[in-house]
């Protein structure tokens, strides 16, 4: 064997050896996190994933998240399907948008039910968020990150201040308990995913819409309202948008990759429990600024529209959700 001939069998046995290191670092741990959010824009529940996927990678334990943001995987309300069929492995999800599924998810949407961001960190501690979660992980995901956005309520004509003034209106609504107290003030409904609702007011489709205070900055619906009813002191909209995992890909890790997916996700869930409040004061800035008329209810005007709720919207999930009825008193009986 020539010196020649054994350079090049090192040559070739360095090159393998490469490629078998290569090979295993590109066998690493991907993710796939998808959510209809705007991306690189701020919008804080994009943040979250970003953290999450940031932090994961620090870590340095053989697992990376992709993140697919602005609906550009999977269309908004085929989140919680895909995550389920295994397209995707995590989400940032209005959980209403899979009460399809799972009809209990519903109450993370409820008109009147959260009141204010120090309560929605009493009801994640509460036996209604238990009941929640455990329907949660039996349709196949578990909560990596919890995270209630406030919400508000505009109209391109006129200010949304009675159920009176919904009376004949066009109007989108995040989910069903919503869209049975506006059909209940005589609303008629839009159905379609916060992404749409801009598209949706400029051409007529919806006269109004309710939205989180962030999607509500986000996607620029400043630009086609011509006022805002802002939760003040008497908010009514509170929806739960946790990030998710299917029990799938979470049951695929390891140990160290669990670990630290958890770490991750308890930052990105202090860092949206510090902005949270934020988003709420950004939204009104915001409309000020863009010349929208902006506004906030009276506890009289509160009062109306959760007589308008409970006639509607309690009623119908107690009669119509198995074990809606408790699960509503369980959140009632957090103060």
């Amino acid at each position: 064997m020539t010196v020649r001939f054994k350079h090049r069998l090192l040559a070739v046995g360095v090159a393998a050896l490469a490629a078998i290191s290569g090979s295993a670092h590109a066998g690493d741990v991907v993710l796939k996190a998808s959510h209809q959010f705007p991306g690189g824009k701020g919008d804080v529940r994009d943040e979250m994933v970003q953290i999450i996927a940031k932090e994961v990678a620090a870590a340095n334990v053989g697992l990376t998240i992709k993140v697919y943001p602005g609906s550009s995987l999977v269309k908004p309300k085929e989140q919680w399907k895909a995550m389920k069929t295994g397209q995707i492995d995590m989400t940032s999800l209005p959980l209403d948008y899979a009460s399809g599924f799972h009809p209990q998810f519903g109450a993370t949407l409820m008109p009147g039910l959260v009141k204010s961001h120090a309560h929605a960190q009493r009801i994640n501690a509460s036996p209604f968020m238990q009941d929640i979660k455990a329907i949660i992980e039996e349709g196949g995901a578990k909560v990596l990150a919890d995270a209630w956005l406030a919400g508000a309520f505009g109209a391109k004509e006129k200010c949304i201040r009675t159920p009176e003034d919904m009376n004949g209106l066009k109007v989108r609504s995040a989910g069903a308990t919503f869209a049975q107290m506006w059909a209940g003030a005589g609303g008629t409904i839009v159905s379609i995913p916060s992404s749409e609702v801009y598209n949706a007011l400029q051409q007529g489709v919806a006269q109004a819409t309710d939205t989180s205070s962030g999607s509500f900055v986000s996607f620029r619906l400043y630009e086609q309202l011509k006022c805002l009813t802002a939760p003040g002191d008497n908010a009514l909209w509170f929806m739960y948008e946790p990030v998710l995992i299917s029990k799938r890909s979470w049951e695929s890790l390891d140990d160290k990759q669990q670990k630290a997916l958890m770490d991750a996700s308890k930052k990105a869930e202090d860092y949206f429990n510090g902005e949270s409040r934020k988003l709420d004061e950004k939204m009104v800035e915001t409309f000020k600024a863009n010349k929208v008329e902006v506004i906030t209810l009276t506890d009289a005007e509160a009062k109306a529209w959760q007589d308008v709720a409970q006639r509607t919207s309690y009623k119908e999930f107690a009669a119509s959700v198995p074990g809606g009825k408790e699960l509503i008193e369980k959140a009632l009986s957090v103060k």
